[in-house]
């Protein structure tokens, strides 16, 4: 995700030259990218919610990602009036969240169901462009935005994140040593990592630009 985003603020300011938008190369990673986020957001609310639905946790989890997200909605906007993030990962996290609860204790209900999503979608069944046309006008959501999330198909990999968490899928062993203690501390900070390294970077970078030129 920062070589992703690090590569697109390059991009923006002309230091490389990529086509980011459309070459199949980068679309891949970003799928990469949301399958790891998203079926981790899954695999989390199972570690949230052992025995019983936290709601303090919940309440907690969904105002910290609601402040958020309106943080990169207001921050994308500024940078990018008509392209700015109207939905993008952090919203859908905040959205997923909630519905997720409703399969943590059905996590073979949730595996399913996660599969028929992602198959109808890439059999073009079902997607969500028919709820986008029909809302677009009616909020004037921009017609193209940096960053998109939509419920289909990407709830469907929440959903087998959930039976993954279940499951205890996603455990391995690892030595305790400077990289896994590292790898662990990132985890632990995920949503100021996220947060804070695009300002990082596209802090240094656009100071670098206005430097050289």
């Amino acid at each position: 995700m920062v070589f992703f985003h690090l590569s697109f603020d390059l991009n923006n300011f002309h230091f490389i030259h990529i086509d980011i938008y459309h070459a199949q190369e980068w679309a891949y990673l970003r799928k990469v990218i949301l399958i790891l986020f998203l079926g981790s957001v899954g695999i989390s609310l199972v570690l949230a919610n052992k025995n019983t639905i936290n709601i303090a946790k919940v309440k907690k989890r969904f105002y910290l990602l609601a402040g958020a997200s309106l943080l990169i909605s207001i921050a994308s906007y500024i940078t990018f009036p008509k392209t700015y993030i109207y939905f993008g990962v952090l919203h859908f996290i905040m959205i997923s969240s909630l519905l997720g609860l409703l399969f943590i204790r059905h996590e073979y209900i949730a595996l399913i169901l996660g599969l028929i999503i992602l198959i109808l979608f890439n059999l073009n069944l079902i997607n969500m462009h028919p709820l986008y046309n029909s809302v677009q006008p009616i909020l004037n959501l921009p017609l193209r935005t940096e960053d998109l999330v939509p419920l289909i198909p990407w709830f469907g990999v929440v959903l087998i994140g959930i039976f993954i968490g279940k499951k205890k899928l996603f455990l391995f062993p690892l030595a305790h040593n400077k990289f896994s203690l590292g790898v662990s501390f990132l985890g632990k900070h995920a949503l100021i990592i996220y947060l804070m390294h695009q300002v990082f970077l596209f802090g240094i970078i656009a100071g670098a630009d206005h430097f050289l030129h």
